[in-house]
């Protein structure tokens, strides 16, 4: 059984710790840095209403996957918000278990809660196995995504 909560300032080395481990392709390398460097940006985060990080803890309290939450508004589909999702990640060990789908489940709630038509996420392309699993819950790869590193 997993709980799905909105995190704290306290959970924040074992969210890195995962999404870290997820890194793929070009961000390999650039996640470098001790929780320090991220608490500013955490906390920039927690206080914006429209931005939100949760966890999911497994019947230990143990943290065992993490995704970010922002709300997006913009003048097509009527002016109704869509939800991105970030950072969408669930440690190596605990995948296969229906702790992703249970997340996804909870950011669809949490986005018709808030009104969105629509949730919208980007996911490395080396990532294969993310894709099928995204497909399986009812994402559809309608876009091509461009990045710039800056």
């Amino acid at each position: 059984m997993i709980h799905i909560r909105e995190a704290t300032e306290a959970d924040l080395e074992a969210i890195l710790g995962i999404v870290n481990a997820g890194a793929a392709g070009s961000r390999v390398g650039m996640e470098a840095g001790d929780v320090e460097v991220y608490r500013e940006t955490f906390c920039r985060i927690s206080e914006v209403p429209e931005f939100r990080i949760f966890v999911a803890t497994d019947e230990n309290g143990e943290i065992i996957a993490t995704y970010q939450w922002s709300l997006f508004y913009s003048l097509t589909f009527q002016g109704r918000p869509r939800a991105i999702l970030e950072s969408f990640h669930s440690r190596a060990d605990k995948r296969g278990q229906g702790i992703g789908a249970a997340m996804l489940e909870h950011a669809v709630a949490f986005s018709k809660e808030h009104g969105c038509c629509m949730i919208q996420l980007t996911t490395n392309k080396q990532r294969v196995d993310a894709h099928r699993f995204y497909a399986r819950h009812g994402f559809e790869a309608t876009h091509e995504g461009f990045k710039r590193m800056l």
